[in-house]
């Protein structure tokens, strides 16, 4: 089997590579550092040793960019499988897995099909974005001596059912630590301004990579839709990221921009689909991607557009939940960002941010 390397920085190269094949490792860095890229390298490598990898995320729309990345990598054998960590575990647990209230799988259950002698062979892990599955998951896995490697980063937690680095390691037992630094994906500008909203204790080191500065805009009735066919235009070979706060956002401007630009042919995505449709995307087309803040984890697009920063104006603008999610929103732009609101004032988060980090009009 022949690996493919992306194009990665020789850090991130150099970091993968002294990851030992055997035992669990932890591997953790800030948004850009290229984690979901080594959790699909690393995925491939794990493959040599002649025993399947799964590649696993939380989020469905991230499964399916990485079955994406894992495709143009290899292997031709298809050795990998790329699943979301829900599907993973009813795939392992062989019948459908009771759940409960919190949307997950009755963890009792499962803990009881692991003690099993008759359970399945120890799997090989990689998971990407790990500090959205609980930390009841990672204990499943020690029960299974599974071989698991977690990349993660506990200042993007956006689940309610989360664990945080040290709950990763406690669990999983015996696991190694390693740190990413760098930002491959973000521009100095866009960087600064996200770091407004980290949580976190050390801010990480802005990229040498210069681009406009983020833009808030005062949005009129259609000024959204305005924005966002001037990009699509001017930018016919970009990748434009709208992420929206609501559902009823996403359909709305999916169909204004459908009735005004069908050209265009923007796409949706709603982890609420039951069928297809909003549910399958081909995240390597140019154009506008709708997606909901929820589904945004992970994921990189050239221009970023936050259109409706207004519901959060009564959300108290030092609550970490809140600051956490425009942390990961900002930083899924590659080279630019807009942000944009209704009403008379400007929402309390964004209003305290200076101008040289977020330019207004």
């Amino acid at each position: 089997m022949t690996i493919t390397y992306l194009d990665l920085a020789p850090d991130q190269r150099a970091g993968l590579d002294g990851l030992p094949f055997d035992g669990n490792h932890l591997v953790s860095g800030p948004p850009g550092s290229g984690k979901s890229v080594l959790a699909a390298q690393r995925a491939i490598m794990l493959a040599l040793t002649g025993t399947p990898a799964v590649l696993l995320t939380y989020s469905n729309l991230l499964r399916q960019s990485l079955a994406g990345t894992v495709h143009a990598l290899g292997p031709a054998d298809r050795s990998i499988r790329v699943m979301t960590a829900h599907g993973w575990l009813a795939d392992w647990y062989g019948a459908k897995p009771p759940r409960t209230g919190n949307g997950w799988y009755d963890w009792d259950a499962l803990f009881n099909r692991a003690a099993d002698p008759a359970s399945t062979t120890a799997p090989t892990l990689v998971v990407d974005e790990g500090q959205d599955l609980p930390p009841e998951f990672y204990l499943l896995c020690r029960m299974l001596e599974a071989r698991t490697t977690v990349f993660a980063d506990e200042c993007q937690r956006l689940t309610d059912t989360n664990s945080t680095l040290g709950e990763i390691a406690r669990n999983l037992g015996r696991c190694t630590q390693q740190g990413l630094d760098g930002n491959h994906r973000n521009t100095e500008q866009i960087a600064s301004f996200a770091a407004h909203f980290h949580t976190g204790a050390n801010v990480p080191v802005l990229p040498g990579r210069q681009g406009p500065a983020p833009r808030l805009h005062r949005f009129h009735e259609r000024g959204v839709v305005d924005l966002l066919i001037l990009l699509a235009e001017q930018q016919p070979r970009k990748t434009i990221g709208v992420i929206a706060g609501s559902k009823h956002t996403q359909f709305s401007l999916l169909t204004s921009i459908q009735n005004r630009a069908s050209r265009l042919k923007p796409q949706l995505y709603t982890s609420e689909s039951k069928g297809r449709l909003y549910r399958n995307l081909d995240l390597g087309r140019p154009g506008i991607v709708i997606v909901h803040r929820a589904s945004a984890k992970g994921l990189g697009f050239d221009t970023v557009v936050i259109p409706d920063a207004h519901r959060d104006a009564a959300t108290d603008p030092t609550s970490a939940t809140l600051r956490m999610s425009y942390y990961v929103m900002a930083t899924r732009a590659r080279q630019e960002l807009h942000l944009g609101y209704e009403g008379e004032s400007e929402p309390p988060l964004l209003a305290h941010v200076n101008r040289g980090d977020l330019q207004r009009g």
